[in-house]
């Protein structure tokens, strides 16, 4: 007998975010080579919002924010890895209003 599907529905102020893939190598703002083996301290990292539960304001499911991917609970569904954290612990969400942004563009 087939197991039940279940639908995820996050809860309270937790989010759901599956990571971008990492570049096999980078490239510095100057053209030199980073290979993929180097390890940045503290880095932060973009992830595309795939679950929000009913108590999140600040995003919504296809946002792409920015984290801290450290010290996160991680989940793996259908063979791909997701975070799941408060709302309160993302750093920025990508918006293409410019009323009160940074300036800068993705």
């Amino acid at each position: 007998m087939a197991e039940p599907k279940f639908e995820i529905q996050m809860l309270h102020d937790r989010v759901m975010i599956r990571l971008e893939q990492k570049a096999e190598e980078r490239r510095s703002g100057s053209g030199i080579v980073i290979p993929a083996t180097v390890k940045l301290a503290n880095r932060l990292a973009w992830g595309e919002v795939c679950g929000v539960g009913s108590n999140v304001r600040s995003v919504k499911v296809g946002d792409k924010v920015l984290l801290n991917p450290e010290e996160q609970f991680e989940v793996e569904l259908h063979a791909q890895v997701y975070l799941v954290m408060r709302e309160r612990d993302l750093h920025a969400v990508a918006t293409q209003e410019t009323d009160h942004g940074t300036g800068l563009y993705l």
